[in-house]
């Protein structure tokens, strides 16, 4: 029986794209609540990785089970609510901040509730007036915590973040962290690519990757 704790199983899942493994057949599984960092060389396949578990690409070998079923069983609308992946370059929608953080509630055919919006945006250092800013007015450091906003209007299960804090200065990024910790410590699982090492200080887990073997003429030694 599967411990009903346990949240994603990812089975020898790998990747290759033609003749060229760019993820290693890998295993693991994830908890509620649980914060595991993902780290490895460039090429290592982490960015691939994530997006195979957000069901953005399919796995070439194995498979990802979500609550027990197989992703490949389930709607992908209705996973991607529950397993959101924060891209490292934000892509935002619309024309404006509202826009995007709206964006959640009319998928659930909700009504957008601005003042939370609000007080997301000052928990992340933004200004209440930063909500009606068109997206060509933010810098890009702006534009990664508008998109990890975004993926918090509803706290997803599993929550993917790749180098989400890599446009934040030490004050922002401490900001990303307290928010990522609290949302932790209410039961959302979290994997979190980065590089620097001060992120891993609340992470639960280390996962590290290594770079595939891929042999062939046109291979650097």
């Amino acid at each position: 029986m599967m411990d009903k704790n346990r949240l994603l199983e990812v089975r020898e899942v790998s990747f290759a794209l033609q003749d060229k493994v760019l993820l290693a057949p890998l295993s693991f599984s994830l908890g509620k609540g649980e914060f595991l960092w993902l780290t490895g060389p460039s090429g290592a396949g982490k960015s691939t990785l994530l997006k195979i578990i957000a069901s953005l690409l399919e796995p070439s070998s194995g498979e990802v089970i979500f609550n027990g079923q197989p992703l490949a069983t389930l709607k992908p609308e209705h996973y991607r609510q529950q397993v959101s992946y924060v891209f490292q370059t934000p892509v935002l929608f619309g024309s404006t901040v509202y826009d995007n953080l709206a964006l959640p509630y009319q998928i659930r055919q909700r009504p957008p509730q601005r003042q939370a919006m609000i007080d997301g945006l000052q928990r992340l250092n933004l200004p209440a007036a930063a909500l009606d800013r068109t997206i060509d007015q933010l810098s890009g450091g702006e534009k990664q915590r508008v998109a990890l906003l975004r993926n918090l209007q509803f706290p997803p299960d599993i929550l993917l973040l790749d180098e989400v804090t890599s446009a934040l200065d030490e004050e922002n990024k401490q900001a990303v962290h307290q928010l990522i910790d609290e949302q932790v410590g209410q039961g959302t699982a979290a994997i979190w690519i980065s590089h620097d090492r001060h992120e891993t200080d609340n992470a639960q887990r280390i996962l590290t990757l290594s770079a595939p073997q891929n042999r062939g003429q046109h291979e650097p030694a």
